[in-house]
């Protein structure tokens, strides 16, 4: 028992000291994470050589696990350049993207624990779930044929200084507006 009352107490402090309040518990603001982007942007393209890029990772954790199972992706044509091979050959733990995903996946995990953020809701209506659905296969297909998600072909376009950046801006922005006013009036 006794144990217990000193955990309650050092997380009653934790919960009240002021770097906890500022670091963990209160948002960045929009400056401060703007910054933090460019700064891991030019880490990112400093050390790798590529400008940072998020969904292009998960097409070759599906290439792993499929090779995995016994499949074989030498002949399809995302795979198909020497490039793409050299990375498939490597392995999955020996790639700079695999390991940027998965600390941003652990990171926000672990970031929304420590604001205690994280809730489980309760889905109210089988319409959630198709468009939890929808809206993620929509996603992950237009990432694919845009070459990049909002990281790689937005903000990655943009600071390399590439129109195709901004007019990826621009689709995501239409996009967005034509999203939420479908969602409010179909999902909510």
């Amino acid at each position: 028992m006794e144990n217990t009352e000193k955990k309650v107490k050092f997380f009653d402090k934790v919960k009240e000291n002021e770097y906890y309040q500022r670091w963990i518990k209160s948002p960045l603001t929009y400056v401060a994470a703007a910054m933090l982007l460019a700064i891991f942007q030019i880490i990112t393209l400093a050390s790798t050589g590529n400008p940072w890029g998020v969904s292009g990772v998960f097409a070759y954790w599906g290439a792993w696990i499929y090779e995995a199972i016994g499949g074989n992706v030498d002949k399809w044509y995302y795979f198909a350049s020497s490039g793409a091979q050299s990375t498939l050959d490597a392995g999955f733990m020996n790639h700079a993207g695999t390991w940027r995903n998965l600390g941003i996946i652990f990171g926000a995990l672990a970031t929304t624990l420590l604001a205690s953020g994280f809730k489980i809701k309760k889905i109210k209506t089988k319409r959630q779930i198709v468009a939890a659905i929808l809206g993620g296969l929509l996603m992950g297909y237009g990432a694919r044929i845009a070459y990049g998600c909002n990281i790689g072909a937005l903000f990655s376009g943009i600071a390399s200084l590439s129109l195709s950046g901004w007019v990826f801006a621009l689709g995501m922005f239409g996009g967005a507006i034509v999203g939420s006013k479908l969602l409010v009036k179909y999902f909510m």
